[in-house]
């Protein structure tokens, strides 16, 4: 029986793992953080594309009964005149929209399933090395362990070791000049905000906003801000987070100021990064998947679809196709023209969430973005993002998934 090596216990993970165990593989999953963070990411869309994949492996029910179906985004501008409303799923079809839910339930969902399936996993595991021969490949961590398997698959996100083994002149993340920070909240009297997120292009920042029936508040911020690397961002407080947040948005319309006043646990600061044009996903027994070959902003609400769509097609891959480096390759040519697609989307609506400090230009802003969003209302050429579909039991060799790239 063929063994792989995982490496990160995220989304791409444990869903690479859980596909290859239905293989027929030996799977062991190496974590770096030391326990579970239930909280970790706060929260995430799942899109119509990645909810498919979830569904083949009997979770989509039980990710959609704890999140909060948003199969519509509505726009407000900084004086909370209603913009326009899009659909977040396939135009035309609400049914099938996408669903917002905490990211350590996807987390704890995947991790649960793969324990069930018998796939070990290990934390406090952080990857120091990669070593490879003619018959294996290892991996050695920072608390002496080592472990050895067939390949090395690297889920370890957008600073991935693995992406520096695989190529050391791999290109580097680039900074999209916008700070992600997000929380909860409970407001005394705001609605709920049922089958819809709410996107407020604010004077000096953008704002998002969801309130479940229960009457928690998800949100989030994307602020502009200077070239930051995380170790800066993570030294600010939340106390400091939300004082500058408070003052960036002091003049927007309500319920803004409002969440941010009873915003409630932690608020972490991230750079957004897109990652882009890695030009080698493997070599040797070594391969990447999801933010580590491939970052894009949550701008485009694909970040874990993306990842999970990378952990079927790489098992089918592997699965079907009996030559490693030809499995490897095959994965490459399937997903990496869609993977960049998904980072180019997300960069074009990054562009909108700049905020500029000229009043003229905030009005232009506010004034084109309702005839675009009109237009967008039916629009199905973004159909492409949701409707691709990769279906587990189509053999992987000349076989195209869903509907392409775009």
């Amino acid at each position: 029986m063929p063994r792989a090596l995982i490496i990160g216990s995220g989304v791409a993970g444990p869903a690479t793992a859980l596909f290859l165990r239905r293989a027929g593989w030996e799977v062991e999953i190496f974590e770096a953080a030391d326990e579970p963070d239930g909280y970790a990411g706060l929260f995430l869309n799942l899109a119509t594309n990645g909810l498919a994949v979830l569904d083949q492996l009997g979770l989509r029910e039980r990710l959609i009964a704890a999140g909060h179906p948003a199969p519509e985004m509505t726009m407000w501008s900084s004086s909370g005149k209603a913009l326009g409303t899009v659909p977040n799923g396939p135009a035309r079809e609400p049914e099938r929209g996408s669903v917002v839910v905490r990211r350590g339930i996807l987390h704890q969902a995947l991790r649960q399933a793969a324990q069930e399936a018998g796939i070990p996993i290990t934390f406090g595991a952080r990857l120091e090395r990669i070593e490879e021969t003619e018959a294996t490949v290892r991996a050695f961590f920072a608390d002496g362990r080592t472990a050895a398997g067939d390949v090395l698959v690297g889920a370890d996100g957008v600073g991935s070791p693995t992406r520096r083994h695989i190529d050391p002149h791999s290109p580097a993340p680039v900074y999209s000049g916008l700070v992600g920070l997000g929380g909860f909240a409970h407001v005394p009297g705001l609605a709920p905000t049922p089958g819809a997120q709410h996107m407020l292009f604010g004077r000096r920042s953008f704002f998002g906003w969801l309130v479940r029936d229960d009457g928690e508040v998800y949100w989030f911020a994307n602020i502009t801000h200077p070239a930051a690397d995380r170790a800066a961002l993570r030294s600010v407080s939340a106390e400091e987070w939300l004082a500058t947040l408070r003052e960036l948005h002091a003049d927007d319309p309500y319920p803004v100021p409002q969440i941010l006043e009873h915003a409630t646990g932690d608020v972490g600061g991230y750079p957004i990064d897109d990652l882009a044009h890695v030009p080698r996903w493997s070599s040797g027994r070594v391969v990447g998947v999801g933010d580590a070959v491939h970052a894009t902003s949550p701008s485009a609400g694909q970040g874990a679809s993306l990842a999970l769509e990378d952990a079927i097609t790489l098992a089918r891959c592997l699965r079907d196709i009996p030559d490693r480096s030809a499995a490897f390759a095959e994965y490459q040519r399937l997903r990496q023209p869609r993977a960049e697609a998904v980072v180019g989307y997300a960069q074009a609506i990054n562009r909108q969430k700049r905020v500029t400090r000229s009043r003229l230009g905030i009005a232009i802003r506010d004034a084109m973005l309702p005839m675009f969003l009109r237009k967008a209302r039916d629009d199905t050429r973004n159909d492409w993002l949701y409707n691709h579909h990769v279906e587990w039991e189509a053999p992987a060799v000349g076989h195209r998934s869903g509907s392409g790239a775009r």
